[in-house]
């Protein structure tokens, strides 16, 4: 290694990674790792799918970059048509940038400009959720709800409201139902926009699972249509954060399709383009697109790598690769799987309080007490201890602390391949106990 890079961490050094092929992930010194988690649920292919390489090859020989000011390119173009034709209701207008960050300001920006246009430039505020994570730039962060995150940057971030996420594990009552408790969690939002005054408010933002911060968290049944049925009555914008979520991963295109919700916008990325090229997306309705055509008629935003000729010819053979070989269901399946077996090795360890997920992505949720559902102390970092202990193995898992409330508790994520095998899958929920096993032995 040159010496000159910074990464993420000063204390650690990190083995350079030469290779893939699969599902695999091959060091420089030969080792190979299972990638079970996509990276950060980026992988959704693997690596080395020829349809894709071949894309991309053939695009950078055709034209690599020209600027959106000036030109389209037809890869911009063809992946425009997929996504629209891909995503449910009026989601028909489509914007690119180049990371899922980028994508959430974008959305946030298009909120705002949205009331502008249409005469109501009072409405300056947004509504997110604690504990969830929407991104590192500034603008991201700040609707992010994760405290861990944001504390050394709450000074930049600008004001808006948290309301209390739905995360069934651990807030719904004892014996409440999960209709009972989806509704009940909804209603928090309705209370927060008469709190602020409903002429001032632009748009509610939340993930549809909740990934990285909360491991794997999906609505429960009937959160989201009590939430679009709130938004409406107020003319409050709905902005769903499928970045880890969408483009396939939990198996539906977008995973709202599940809930029976269509978002005013929602915002892509990760699995978009499964990590051969950075983009981002936000879907919008054409009502939303409609009030710029017919006001202004210019958002005022832009990226330099926006519209990429190569990511987005990368991103139409991913989205062509999932149609054709038929991925969608075998997410569905996979999933299923995947979660049935986790469940079965799980079932009765002492650690685990919770197998959660929708398709595949999923978390389990480590707790010093199942019964009482206590989590280890921060300090004895369990979810960094299963990590190293998978990695010793050859296993690459997502790790996550702050599970709870930004400080306490401890997950791991899972999101393998789209196309990952059933016998993949078997060596995954193997090593993963292992894994598991081995660093609880460390704390007890």
């Amino acid at each position: 290694m040159s010496g000159h890079m910074f990464h993420r961490s000063t204390r650690f050094e990190l083995p350079t990674v030469v290779g893939g092929s699969g599902i695999e992930l091959i060091t420089a010194d030969g080792r190979r790792f299972l990638d079970a988690c996509g990276g950060a649920a980026v992988s959704c292919l693997g690596h080395g799918h020829p349809a894709v390489v071949d894309a991309i090859a053939r695009q950078a020989h055709a034209m690599a970059y020209a600027h959106t000011g000036f030109f389209t390119n037809e890869p911009a173009e063809e992946l425009a048509e997929v996504l629209a034709v891909a995503a449910p209701g009026d989601l028909k207008r489509v914007y690119f940038v180049d990371n899922g960050s980028a994508a959430v300001e974008t959305s946030l920006k298009m909120a705002r400009q949205y009331h502008i246009e249409r005469g109501q430039p009072g409405r300056t505020r947004m509504i997110a959720r604690r504990q969830s994570y929407h991104g590192n730039t500034l603008g991201a962060l700040a609707v992010s709800g994760n405290a861990g995150r944001r504390a050394p940057y709450e000074p930049f971030l600008f004001r808006l409201s948290h309301i209390d996420p739905c995360f069934e594990y651990r807030y719904a009552r004892q014996g409440q139902s999960a209709e009972d408790y989806g509704r009940e969690a909804a209603e928090a939002l309705e209370s927060e926009i008469l709190k602020l005054g409903p002429d001032s408010v632009a748009a509610f933002i939340a993930e549809t699972v909740v990934g990285a911060t909360a491991g794997a968290v999906p609505p429960a049944p009937g959160y989201l249509r009590r939430i679009r049925q709130i938004c409406d009555r107020y003319g409050v914008l709905l902005i769903l954060d499928e970045v880890m979520c969408g483009a396939g991963r939990t198996g539906s295109f977008l995973s709202c399709e599940q809930d029976g919700v269509t978002p005013d916008l929602v915002t892509l990325a990760k699995g978009l383009a499964a990590g051969y090229q950075p983009i981002g997306a936000v879907l919008c309705s054409q009502k939303v697109y409609d009030v710029f055509a017919s006001g202004s008629g210019a958002f005022i935003n832009g990226h330099t790598y926006s519209a990429h000729a190569i990511a987005c010819a990368a991103a139409v053979a991913v989205q062509r690769v999932i149609r054709e070989e038929a991925l969608l269901p075998r997410v569905a399946e996979a999933g299923r799987l995947l979660r049935a077996r986790l469940a079965e090795q799980f079932a009765r360890h002492p650690f685990v309080g919770d197998v959660r997920g929708r398709g595949l992505l999923l978390a389990l949720e480590l707790v010093r007490d199942r019964d009482t559902r206590e989590p280890f102390a921060p300090d004895q970092k369990v979810h960094t201890r299963i990590k190293a202990r998978a990695f010793e193995r050859g296993l690459l898992v997502y790790p996550g602390g702050g599970t709870i409330d930004g400080h306490r508790g401890d997950h791991i994520l899972l999101a393998p391949p789209y196309n990952v095998t059933n016998a993949e899958l078997d060596v995954i929920v193997d090593l993963v106990g292992q894994a598991v096993d081995a660093a609880i032995a460390e704390v007890q």
